[in-house]
Formats: C-alpha cells, sequence, structure tokens
C-alpha cells in the first residue's frame, strides 16, 4: 500500500514538474516579445509585447502583432482582437496608434489616450494578411493573389500559435474587432473557430462601418452625400441613374473603366472637392496631405480634440529605426513601412461575396453580434449597413427586443440603437467617422465597454439630471 502511494506521489510531482516547465517556457517565448518602453512614451504600469507568429513554416510567411495588456487587473479582463480593412491595411498603424491604442504620436514623443480601449480588455492588434505592415511572406509568390479565404486561414493559425504563446489567455472570454473590410475579416475567421471546433472561448463579434454586401454598402453613398449638401440634385440623379458607385468600382477593378462611368465619378468628385475626408465628411483634412492648398485654409481650425494629422505622425513614428527595434519589427522586402500594403494584390472579386450572411450563422450559433456606424461616413454609409442589418434580423425571425432610440454618452446623444433577439445589435456614433474611434473616443469606448459587457447602452433615463428633473 505505500509502495503504491510512493508511485502516485511520484507521479502527481511529476505532472506538476511538466505543467510549470510548459508554463515557464511559454512565459520564456513571451518575454522575448516583451516591450520595456516605446521610444518617446510616458510611463504605464501595463504590459506590452509585440512580435511575429509565423503562420506558414514552408513559406516562412509570419504575421506581425501588438499585444497591449489591459491597465489593470489584466487577468480578469477579456482578450479582443483587433482587425483593421483595406483590405491591405494595418490594425497596428491605424487601429492601435490613430484610434484606441494606448498611446498616440505627436510629434517625436507618444502621448497618453485617456480612451484607449485597454482600459477595459487586454488588446491584440494584428497586421495581416502578410504582406501589410511588418508582416511579411519569405516567399514573395505570396503577394500576388491573396483572397478571403487565405486571410481567415492565416489569421486563425495566428492565434493557434498566440495562445502558445501566451496560454494564459487561452481560457479567456475572446471577442473578435474590427472595421471597414473587417466586416469579411472579422465574421469569417469568427465562423472558422467555430467550424473548426478549437475551444476558444469566442463570445461575440463587433464591426464598424463594415463591408458586408458590396452593392447596398457602395450604392448608400449617393443619397448620403447629397442628403448632407455635398452633390447636387443633378449629379444626383446621374449617380443613380448612369453609373452608381458599384457599377464604377466594379469596371475600375476590372481595368474596363467606361468613359461615362469616368465622367460621373469626375462630376461627384469636383462637387465634393479635394478638400473633403469621405471617411468624415464633416471633419476638416489634415492639411499637409493635401496638394496645392490655398494658404488660407491652412488657417481653418479643426474639431476640439481631434488631430487630424495622427495618421501622417503614424507613418513617420513606425518609420523611425529605434521603435521598429524596440517593437522587434523588420522590414522584409520592403524600404518603408506604410499604414496601407503597397506590395499586396488582392482579389478584388472578394468584395462582392456578402457576407452579412455569415453574422446570421454566427448568430444562429450564439455568438453576440453589434454592427455600428460612425454616422458621418460616406465610404459605408449608415443607411446601408442598418438596412442590412434590419433585413437580417426579419430573415432570422429575430423580435426587437430594445426599440431604436437615442443612446447616451455623459449628457449628451452619442448615437441612435436597435437591438434584436437581445444577441443582434446595431447602433450609431453620433459625429464619428469611418473610423470611429479617431473622431469620437469617448462614444466608442462607451459602446465597447459596454459590449464586453452584455450590457444595453446608456438611456436618458440612467442620467443623474434626467432622473433630478423627474423624481
Amino acid at each position: 500500500m505505500m509502495e503504491t502511494q510512493k508511485w502516485v506521489n511520484i507521479i502527481v510531482i511529476t505532472h506538476v514538474l511538466m505543467i510549470i516547465h510548459i508554463v515557464s517556457a511559454a512565459k520564456s517565448l513571451s518575454e522575448a516579445d516583451r516591450i520595456v518602453n516605446l521610444p518617446g512614451q510616458p510611463p504605464v504600469s501595463f504590459h506590452q509585447y509585440a512580435g511575429y507568429i509565423v503562420v506558414d513554416e514552408n513559406q516562412q510567411r509570419a504575421l506581425f502583432y501588438y499585444f497591449a495588456e489591459a491597465e489593470t487587473d489584466p487577468t480578469s479582463k477579456p482578450l479582443v482582437l483587433w482587425l483593421n480593412g483595406g483590405p491591405g491595411c494595418s490594425s497596428i498603424g491605424a487601429g492601435a496608434f490613430c484610434e484606441h491604442g494606448p498611446f498616440k504620436p505627436s510629434g517625436d514623443i507618444l502621448v497618453s489616450n485617456a480612451y484607449s480601449w485597454n482600459k477595459r480588455a487586454n488588446m491584440l492588434y494584428l497586421e495581416s494578411p502578410a504582406g501589410v505592415g511588418f508582416s511579411y511572406s519569405a516567399n514573395k509568390s505570396f503577394y500576388a493573389s491573396v483572397n478571403d479565404e487565405m486571410t481567415a486561414r492565416d489569421n486563425l493559425a495566428f492565434l493557434q500559435k498566440w495562445f502558445t504563446k501566451f496560454p494564459e489567455y487561452k481560457g479567456r472570454d475572446l471577442f473578435i474587432t474590427g472595421e471597414s473590410y473587417g466586416g469579411h475579416y472579422v465574421p469569417q475567421l469568427a465562423e472558422l473557430i467555430i467550424q473548426s471546433k478549437i475551444k476558444f472561448n469566442l463570445k461575440g463579434i463587433a464591426i464598424g462601418n463594415p463591408l458586408l454586401e458590396f452593392n447596398n454598402d457602395l450604392n448608400s453613398r449617393a443619397e448620403f452625400l447629397w442628403s448632407h449638401g455635398l452633390i447636387s440634385d443633378a449629379t444626383f440623379e446621374i449617380f443613380t441613374s448612369v453609373c452608381n458607385f458599384s457599377q464604377y468600382r466594379r469596371e475600375s477593378f476590372s481595368g474596363s473603366l467606361t468613359p461615362v462611368c469616368s465622367g460621373v465619378m469626375n462630376q461627384v468628385s469636383k462637387e465634393i472637392s479635394k478638400f473633403i475626408d469621405v471617411y468624415d465628411v464633416t471633419l476638416d483634412v489634415c492639411l499637409p496631405s493635401v496638394l496645392a492648398q490655398s494658404e488660407t485654409l491652412k488657417n481653418m481650425p479643426t474639431r476640439e480634440g481631434v488631430d487630424v494629422c495622427v495618421e501622417d505622425e503614424t507613418v513617420k513614428y513606425l518609420n523611425r529605426k529605434d521603435v521598429q527595434d524596440t517593437l522587434h519589427a523588420q522590414l522584409v522586402g520592403l524600404n518603408r513601412w506604410t499604414i496601407c500594403s503597397d506590395v499586396l494584390k488582392y482579389e478584388m472579386q472578394d468584395l462582392e461575396i456578402p457576407t452579412v450572411h455569415v453574422l446570421g450563422r454566427l448568430v444562429r450559433s450564439g455568438i453576440r453580434v453589434l454592427v455600428y456606424s460612425g454616422d458621418q461616413d460616406s465610404v459605408v454609409p449608415l443607411t446601408g449597413t442598418r438596412r442590412l442589418i434590419n433585413g437580417l434580423a426579419k430573415e432570422l425571425g429575430l423580435n426587437t427586443t430594445s426599440p431604436y432610440k437615442a443612446w447616451f454618452e455623459g449628457k449628451q446623444v452619442a448615437g441612435w440603437t436597435q437591438v434584436y433577439g437581445d444577441i443582434l445589435s446595431f447602433a450609431t456614433i453620433r459625429g464619428a467617422a469611418h473610423e470611429a474611434p479617431f473622431s469620437q473616443p469617448e462614444r466608442s469606448l462607451v459602446l465597447f465597454e459596454r459590449f464586453l459587457a452584455g450590457k444595453p447602452l446608456p438611456e436618458a433615463e440612467d442620467l443623474p439630471f434626467v432622473k433630478q428633473m423627474h423624481p
């Protein structure tokens, strides 16, 4: 009996030692990617990591990531993966440094972002597919033709291997988020996770101003531009009858742009003018980025608190050698880091594959879905997105559980929202751009926080001054 107990004890001790060895090995892997301090950053108490995950050993294809742990108590907070769109644009350059990461570049330094999403979650930013940002393929032929299926597959491989490097996060609640062409990347990755039966603790997805249905989303632009006074009645008429925007893009993709469509778009562009940012029609432009400016434009004020030149600052910052060294990043086959890829040739036909029905399948699988729209974006306007989500809810047989109404941040209306079946939600962010957290960071953070917690957005009745008015 004593001999049996002795062997049991040996087995238990061996098992414990093996676990300690595995955890220690994983910890040493992640420590190699640890960032002590980014050049010019203010002091912080949370940990940061950056580096590569090889998703294909044979082709030496590696995806670059930046990971900012939650500011406080990271062990109790979920893991959120963020994917920007394009296709071919950087989640680190746009998402992390221009929108909702912990820092934003300003001259030679980084300044703290008071509305960083790592206040509420552990934020993982991924440059995907290879050829975007610092991500690369040693086999350059990969860049010649990349599609949604390849991107989703590599993103899944990235997550699997990232969890090996950071095993303490594998059991966490996982949310996948993104914007723009993230309307393809995010739901396709989520569905692939479900189909693969990999035991990730996927709870929900959130996508902002997403491309979900090519014709609907692109052709919503004409009405948006006209209703905001950017084009005339006559131009609206030809933009909807002679050549609409989806037709123009389709002809452009195929290299067969007709004089008719070219003429319509020239007229549209002329009336909008080059001094308007179509990603936010109310926001002033970054003057150094616009050629042939008149001197008087240089004195125009910008919206308070919005640095319209932050993208230029980010490009400058991420091209610094000391920054790249600190990030454990390298330029493979490139001379410069760019916010959107110069080498990637994406399969543009994939833009025309609807993904709204993928959202439906995720909802049926029990995955919470939030679709939100910055309401000043003319590129993927809220009107088309709202119509799609309302139609999807009807198709799924979901009843409205929270009717269309205003939601609040502080004492002001932050947007409007509608919830279907307590699992599918649509929300607008008032005054926000295509990249909503860029121009409305406070309102975007409230939306993000409530989404993670599975709570409804604040209503007027929740506000203290309203309660005082109506005791």
